[in-house]
């Protein structure tokens, strides 16, 4: 199977979260996945959402090696493309779409890469195919059929091709977005006395933000653990009191820390006037590079980079924050041959080579893993 022509087709699918459902692309993914020998399961997380489980091979000894990826996309933003956003075109060695970077063509190369092998895996432990609905809002399908029960069966490693230019990462920080809303009594704005300003409590807020410290080291690979004030909101008009207002607080945290945790340090910090509600909970991922499959991994990826491989972590949060603890804390690679500084870029795109390059890496971890 031709995994370039293959992104092309996810490419036409229009699968933008959340006005355009991702069901008919998942289901061509299905169908070809069906054709070549794989049992397949369709789980929708709402009407036209939705996540395929496919499965190839098994043994009672060895769980089997898991590829993940996701086929919604974000929207096209408000800058004219000049290639079009879905038509897949390729021009200079680049596959241009929305999505052909994050993270369709990671898709595409490894069921191109599993099908190809797909007698040999059905041998063996196999491998499990687990392709998401809604992972850029918060990894909505993936919380799903991991919640599932044993619907995702178990896995021994865990690749997620998110767009790495075929460089493998170890983890990613994690993500707690939060919403923090104030309220008070709205009164006329000539008589600021007979009110309480909601949006005064949230600048208040918004200060001792500024100065938060998390009090905990710095992870070597990932760094420190951040806080930011995304957005504020507040008030109706001009001449009257607010008696609301909101903030989006977006934390980033390393491993170590726990997202319900700093939940309730940071409700603790700024008091009573401040209530907190999480929008996106996702714990941080990270595998030791010491660990012996990291190092195989290691392995098949060096030859195609200058120099030893370096210990490096994604900017982005994935469905790994989900499925990794899911699979018992697996060991997980994000590897995938996307272009990350293109992911949600205007005029998106995919080196084509890298794709290519991708099939080769992931038929040799699925045969590696096979052979064990």
């Amino acid at each position: 199977m031709d995994a370039v022509e293959l992104t092309r087709q996810l490419i036409r699918f229009e699968t933008v979260n959340p006005v355009n459902p991702e069901k008919d692309c998942v289901e061509y993914v299905g169908k070809l996945l069906a054709e070549n020998g794989f049992d397949i399961s369709y789980h929708d997380f709402a009407p036209g959402r939705t996540n395929l489980i496919a499965r190839i091979g098994g043994s009672e000894t060895c769980p089997p090696i898991c590829f993940t990826g996701h086929l919604d996309t974000v929207p096209l933003g408000h800058t004219e493309w000049s290639m079009a956003p879905f038509g897949a075109d390729i021009a200079d060695g680049k596959l241009y779409g929305r999505g052909s970077s994050d993270m369709k063509s990671g898709v595409a190369a490894f069921v191109a890469a599993v099908i190809e092998i797909a007698p040999d895996l059905a041998k063996g432990p196999g491998v499990v195919l687990l392709i998401t609905a809604g992972e850029e809002t918060g990894c909505e399908g993936a919380a799903y059929i991991a919640g599932l029960g044993d619907v995702i069966g178990k896995s021994g490693a865990i690749v997620v091709a998110e767009p790495t230019s075929n460089y493998p990462y170890v983890g990613h920080k994690g993500a707690l977005w939060m919403k923090a809303t104030t309220d008070g009594v709205t009164a006329h704005g000539s008589m600021p006395e007979l009110g309480v300003n909601a949006i005064y409590k949230a600048s208040r807020a918004i200060t001792k933000l500024e100065d938060y410290d998390f009090n905990v080291a710095r992870h070597p690979v990932m760094g420190p653990a951040t806080l930011n004030v995304g957005t504020v909101d507040g008030g109706i008009n001009v001449n009257s009191v607010p008696n609301r207002a909101e903030i989006g607080i977006d934390v980033r945290t390393i491993p170590g820390q726990d997202n319900e945790v700093i939940l309730e340090q940071l409700a603790s910090y700024l008091g009573d006037e401040v209530t907190l509600t999480p929008t996106v909970n996702l714990e941080p991922v990270w595998t030791s590079p010491d660990d012996p499959w990291m190092q195989s991994v290691f392995e098949v990826v060096a030859p195609l980079h200058d120099g030893p491989i370096e210990n490096r972590t994604a900017a982005y949060f994935t469905d790994a924050s989900i499925f990794t603890r899911a699979y018992d804390f697996a060991p997980t690679v994000i590897l995938g041959p996307g272009e990350a500084a293109m992911a949600h870029q205007t005029d998106e795109f995919c080196y084509v080579s890298r794709i290519e390059e991708a099939v080769g890496i992931y038929r040799a971890l699925a045969e590696n893993w096979n052979n064990q």
